[in-house]
């Protein structure tokens, strides 16, 4: 495994990020510990969830799974840097949501991060995430709510997840002027095929010394073979990698990016990983392992070295958006 700085933190963490979204809805307990021994075998030191987590009627639940894989002992937490996020509000599907019970005001931020505490089973967060931005708050009054978080010894950094770079800019100004650190990373969807991020969020965290942490790192599958799967009559393509290949223009694209791949003898699931490896700023993409065979595919992206010619070439099939303004004002 290989380890970087986070941002521009002295904290170590992995090229791999264990993302556990699918604990719970997808991953049951038994084989969530399972997946999380393995990563942590295999160095991933970098753990990602969310306090809503678990979804509808089950929020709170992948972390609850976390707690109860540290609860194990052998130094699981100790070894883990461990980032959650706060922002969506906690109640089922369908129940009231109470005002105040959602977004980043002063008193969310300490009810939501008493509640994750607790679900964790832990006394601290490595790394506390903005979910998304809250259009109401200032941010003076949540870096307030967070420095007393701090201070108290209750998270150690802070985060964001789907800021656009002016909102970045924004906070860590806002956070400067308080003498504080501000924002150490940002969680964006960022792939070969969605590379909007490239324009404005990108380098707007490398300006400010944020690492940057990709998720949907296969845009929901379609970077991962999908067409060689239906075509090799295994799991057909659902929900919006479908949507998506109905696009013929869409398919076509993802069909040369598979027959790219071919030639080159590359899966593409583990391609798509090491080429944003590759890219300026990046920290590790977000891995969302369903099963221990996944973790592995995704493992042995680290190996991969992607040539000069299969880099051109994925450039080809998807283009970035280039660099701003120039991407939209020339």
């Amino acid at each position: 495994m290989k380890y970087t700085q986070l941002g521009r933190t002295g904290l170590k963490v992995s090229r791999l990020v264990l993302g556990t979204m699918n604990f719970g809805p997808q991953t049951d307990e038994t084989d969530s510990h399972v997946i999380m021994d393995a990563a942590l075998d295999a160095g991933i030191n970098y753990f990602d969830t969310a306090n809503v987590y678990g979804w509808g009627e089950n929020k709170g639940r992948t972390e609850e799974i976390i707690g109860s894989w540290f609860a194990q002992g052998g130094g699981r937490r100790d070894r883990t840097v461990l980032a959650t996020k706060v922002y969506g509000n906690m109640a089922a599907d369908g129940e009231t949501v109470w005002p105040n019970h959602d977004k980043l005001s002063a008193l969310n931020i300490r009810r939501a991060v008493e509640g994750s505490l607790k679900r964790l089973g832990t006394d601290y967060i490595d790394i506390y995430q903005f979910h998304h931005i809250d259009r109401r708050t200032p941010f003076d009054e949540i870096w307030q709510a967070i420095d007393v978080l701090i201070q108290q010894g209750k998270i150690l950094y802070a985060g964001s997840s789907n800021f656009p770079g002016y909102k970045i800019a924004q906070a860590n100004e806002a956070a400067a002027r308080r003498g504080m650190v501000g924002l150490v990373s940002e969680q964006c969807l960022y792939n070969l095929y969605e590379r909007r991020a490239e324009m404005e969020v990108v380098p707007a965290a490398q300006d400010y010394g944020l690492g940057v942490i990709p998720w949907s790192p296969l845009h929901g599958g379609l970077l991962g073979g999908v067409i060689r799967k239906e075509t090799s009559g295994g799991r057909r393509a659902s929900g919006r990698t479908a949507e998506a290949l109905a696009d013929s223009a869409v398919r076509a694209q993802v069909q040369a990016y598979e027959e790219l791949l071919d030639k080159h003898g590359l899966e593409p699931g583990e391609a798509a990983l090491a080429w944003l490896l590759t890219r300026p700023g990046v920290t590790g993409p977000i891995v969302g392992p369903r099963t221990a065979e996944q973790l592995r595919s995704a493992l042995r992206a680290l190996e991969l070295e992607l040539s000069d010619e299969v880099l051109s070439g994925l450039d080809e099939i998807f283009p970035g958006p280039g660099p701003s303004p120039e991407a939209f004002a020339w």
